[in-house]
């Protein structure tokens, strides 16, 4: 019954890991069409861009992680969600506050990702994965720090949105 469990978390933990690093592809997709994009906010970009290095490194841990396991991430589900981020940033291209609807969206995809980590953190450690965990838990500190960062950033990113519009110059993006 044991390793019934144990297999189960194991598959488990595997699907979460190639659905976290579609959802990592995602986030590139979205952090490139923004950054592509932004250009009256330097403040954004720079930590925009900071971030899109963080997740470049997060998508190596997670490689690392599933070749430890003898698995790897999932060309379709890579694919597919990345497809999904170009789409999602796209979106926003016509609205007059892009700038300000792109930085929601990140403070929700943050979010979710910081869900998806301490999920997998806890089939982890469930499934006895200690190297696998351990780095989990660097990347949700990553996450867990840009989320505050989004936040704590959108008052000011509202009033200077608000300032540029006031003033007559291109605010959106």
């Amino acid at each position: 019954m044991a390793s019934t469990s144990s297999s189960h978390v194991r598959m488990i933990f595997v699907t979460g890991l190639q659905n976290v690093h579609a959802v990592e592809q995602q986030a590139l997709s979205l952090l490139d069409r923004q950054l592509d994009r932004l250009v009256h906010y330097p403040e954004i970009s720079e930590r925009l861009r900071a971030h899109r290095i963080e997740t470049e490194s997060q998508i190596r841990r997670l490689d690392d992680i599933l070749a430890s396991l003898g698995e790897q991430g999932s060309s379709l589900k890579d694919m597919a969600l990345s497809f999904l981020g170009n789409l999602a940033a796209m979106g926003h291209v016509m609205a007059a506050d892009e700038v300000l609807k792109n930085h929601f969206v990140n403070a929700a995809f943050e979010n979710y990702e910081i869900a998806s980590y301490t999920s997998l953190i806890a089939l982890g450690e469930a499934g006895s994965f200690p190297t696998a965990t351990a780095l989990l838990r660097e990347t949700l500190q990553e996450e867990i720090a840009m989320a505050a960062w989004v936040q704590d950033s959108l008052p000011d990113l509202t009033r200077k949105y608000v300032s540029r519009r006031a003033s007559g110059v291109s605010a959106g993006h």
